[in-house]
This record gives structure tokens, sequence and C-alpha cells, in this order.
């Protein structure tokens, strides 16, 4: 992926940012103006107003930006619709070749085993047995193209398919009333994603790419394709998942960035 820790933010009025929020909030706001809303409460303006914070120094802010970032978390998680479906595109509009993206360069991209690897899954789970490839390619399966959407500004339509994840939770005897699921990768990322979003119905554990075995650049063996997220919170080369009710964080979101991540 690629992307730095923000350096600098712009402020605005707050007193707007709030009452704008107040505004569209009792209107249960739509997507773009929903994101409008989150980009400016970002602010330093925002912050100030919404967290009672005096940013007169480094540390300051960063609480105020933790403070604002989880009151967005909250905010997103309470707008998120379950069963709203991201749109999907035909075939004729895929992103030929699809972006590379990661916190590393293509020359470190993982290579893995797939003959040897298998899926680690703990946690509040019933059957916590390791799943091969072949055990997750004899599940039920399903395709989508969609847009995936990069936090840097860019987005790509891909053709992803494979295993409905709520299919995999439940398989596994997951507690869905559980606050998290957590991921670990091959690659040393990591990462979480709420309930609701794990069991929305376009989330997949992605096995192909374009109707081919997933390729490397995009996450084999497995990578966790989510068109409701942004891009840093669709895990690749995935070993391990857990589902737990203890905050999990991730390798961005420890850095600073939103950890609901909608998009």
């Amino acid at each position: 992926m690629n992307i730095t820790k923000r350096s600098a933010i712009v402020s605005v009025d707050g007193v707007a940012v709030v009452k704008e929020a107040l505004k569209l909030l009792s209107r249960r706001i739509e997507q773009p103006a929903r994101r409008a809303f989150l980009q400016r409460s970002l602010t330093l303006g925002g912050v100030a107003l919404l967290s009672g914070c005096s940013l007169t120094d480094g540390d300051s802010v960063e609480t105020a930006l933790a403070s604002i970032s989880r009151i967005n978390d909250r905010v997103q998680g309470a707008l998120f619709d379950p069963n709203r479906l991201a749109p999907t595109y035909p075939d004729s509009m895929i992103t030929r070749p699809f972006p590379f993206n990661a916190y590393y360069g293509e020359s470190e991209i993982r290579q893995v085993d797939g003959d040897t690897w298998r899926l680690e899954v703990t946690g509040l789970v019933s059957d916590k047995r390791s799943w091969s490839l072949s055990d997750l390619h004899a599940m039920p399966q399903q395709e989508q193209v969609t847009r995936h959407i990069c936090v840097e500004g860019w987005s790509a339509v891909g053709k992803w398919g494979g295993v409905p994840f709520s299919h995999f939770l439940k398989r596994v005897g997951a507690d869905l009333n559980a606050k998290y699921v957590g991921f670990k990768c091959a690659d040393d990322y990591h990462t979480s994603i709420d309930m609701a979003t794990a069991l929305h119905p376009q989330t997949t554990l992605a096995l192909t790419y374009d109707g081919q075995v997933l390729p490397a650049r995009y996450g084999y063996p497995v990578k966790l394709r989510m068109p409701t997220k942004l891009g840093y919170k669709n895990p690749k080369h995935i070993r391990a998942i857990y589902v737990t009710n203890i905050y999990p964080g991730g390798y961005w979101e420890d850095q600073g960035y939103n950890w609901f991540g909608g998009s």
C-alpha cells in the first residue's frame, strides 16, 4: 500500500463540524455524505471541540486524534448496514493489470507453499482445527467484481472468488456475537474487523483472482476481500484467524489509521 503515517491536518470550524454531524446523522446519511463528514471531523478544529483537548503540543494532538478516531469508529459502526451491498461491475470494467499494494515493494512479495500451508483458527470458536487449501476449495464458493478503494486515493475494479466468510465462521462455530475477528498474515501484516462486516454477504475468503488461482502479488494462498472496507483492511497471505472480544488493533491502525476503515 506504500502509505505513510499522517503528518499534517488542516483545521476547520469545530462548531460547524458538529452542526453538520448532527444534521447528517438525523437523516441516516448516505455514503458520500458520510465520507465527507468523517473526513471533516478529522481536522484539528473538530478534534479540539469534540475531544475537549488543548492542542498545544504533539502529545495532545495525538491524544485528540485517537479520541476522534474512536468516535469515527462508533459512528461508522452505527451507520453500517450489514445487508447493503457494494456496487458490482461487469468483467469488461476489470482493471488490468490490477495494481499491487502492500507496505513493502513488489520485490518483497511473500512466497507461500500452498501444499504445506494451514489456516489456524483460534479464539471464540468451537472448531479450532487447522484448514488446508483443499478444505477451503471444498466449501461453497462465490465470485464478485467489485471496486478496491485505497486510502491513498486510487481505486481499481477486480474479480475475486472464494468462500463466503460468513459461511466459514458459522462452519467453525464462531461466536457471532463477538466484537472482533482478527487476522495474522505470512507477510507479518495484521489487522482486524468488526463482526458485522465479517458476516456481510460480500466479505469473502478469496482463493482466486479473475478466474485463476490467487497470484502471490494479490495474497496467495488466501486474502480477505471486503468491498465495504478500504484497502488496508483487506489482509493478504492469511495464516491465522481468531475471534475475540479484546480489541486487536492492526498494522496501520496501531499507527493512527481509522480502525473501522469503511469505504
